[in-house]
């Protein structure tokens, strides 16, 4: 069973506690290396990462040497690095790796140790592979049971909310609300036509980074208002023709796009009034993305807010909610939500409402 990198953060400090060697599979760009980074800085460890795809059996067990009439092996830099202190050695690309490589890796993983040389009592093995369920989209080796079991597998299928929690205040506005309100697009799913150019995280990231360097005044109007060929152009190249159309599409309407501040601050609320469910969640989401809530409003952001909540459907002011009681926000924005009052009618009273009807629908 796959598991979203939330779940894989949560379960993996108790692998890590008895230092066994942790296994990520899963397709290419979803984040593999990512999430093994951040959860060595959630630990204070440094990562030594090697590209086991590009190694040799020398790179792994190192140069010989004599002393006398014995030979021994120095080993490389990085591997003496995860014996003489705690690190994470992060292998990626095993999969694609020589099979010579792979039988010392073998040592590696179930002895903890490497011709005579012991990896720190602190150090954590980590590797990331495409192979599994997804294998056959790879040209990777199979892994043959004898060696899986030297490894605690997860097979990962990060969600679309690990990578906008991700995400957030990483890129840009603009595309981070895009992936939000076209989630199809973020990354491509199901089987690959050879040679085409398809969406995925990485390249989504790749794509921002690239957009970032447009840095004068003229250049930055690609991003914000869309520069018809000069975008699309761009964005094809790293995400392909389908999401680079309609990012290009979002981007040149993106001034008609409704914010944060345009309903809490400026109570424009005659810019949703035709929306539907989606849109409405797409903007309940920005507003927990931004953490909106962790502080308390003004009474004005507040009187606009309880009369956004009166005219969603059910099921998005009941998400609202929810977000707004989250154990990070503060608690009096749910309050005087609660107490307030839109065109004589009681907030309390909807969400009264609200929950008997989910009562009669439970019954």
């Amino acid at each position: 069973m796959a598991v979203d990198f939330k779940t894989f953060l949560e379960v993996t400090p108790y692998v890590t506690a008895i230092h066994k060697p942790v296994l990520l599979r899963g397709r290419h760009g979803v984040g593999k290396s990512q999430v093994v980074y951040q959860f060595a800085e959630s630990i204070g460890l440094p990562v030594v990462e090697r590209r086991a795809s590009q190694m040799t059996e020398g790179d792994l067990v190192g140069l010989p040497k004599t002393d006398g009439d014995v030979t021994s092996f120095c080993p490389p830099d990085w591997f003496k690095a995860a014996c003489d202190e705690p690190v994470i050695l992060f292998l990626d690309e095993v999969d694609r790796a020589t099979i010579e490589v792979r039988q010392g890796i073998f040592e590696l993983t179930d002895s903890r140790k490497l011709n005579g040389h012991r990896l720190h009592t602190g150090t954590l093995i980590f590797a990331a592979i495409n192979g599994g369920e997804h294998g056959e989209q790879y040209q990777v080796g199979e892994m043959d049971p004898a060696e899986l079991d030297r490894w605690t597998v997860f097979d990962v299928e990060p969600t679309v909310e690990d990578w906008l929690n991700w995400a957030q205040g990483t890129v840009d506005t603009v595309v981070w609300d895009f992936i939000n309100q076209n989630r199809n697009h973020l990354e491509h799913t199901s089987d690959f036509e050879p040679n085409k150019v398809y969406p995925s995280r990485r390249s989504w990231d790749r794509l921002n980074e690239c957009l970032s360097t447009l840095v004068d005044e003229q250049e930055k109007t690609v991003l914000e208002h869309g520069h018809g060929s000069t975008l699309f152009n761009l964005a094809s190249s790293f995400v392909g023709f389908e999401a680079a159309v309609a990012f290009n599409d979002f981007v040149q309407n993106y001034d008609r796009q409704v914010t944060v501040g345009d309903i809490l601050v400026d109570g424009k609320l005659e810019k949703v009034k035709d929306w539907e469910i989606n849109d409405h969640n797409a903007l309940v989401e920005k507003l927990e993305a931004g953490k909106t809530f962790a502080e308390a409003l003004p009474d004005e952001q507040i009187q606009n807010l309880a009369e956004y909540f009166m005219l969603l459907p059910s099921e998005v002011a009941m998400k609202l909610w929810t977000v707004m009681g989250a154990s990070d926000n503060e608690i009096s924005n749910t309050i005087r939500l609660h107490q307030s009052k839109v065109g004589g009618e009681d907030v309390a009273h909807r969400m009264v409402s609200m929950l008997r009807a989910d009562d009669e629908e439970s019954s």
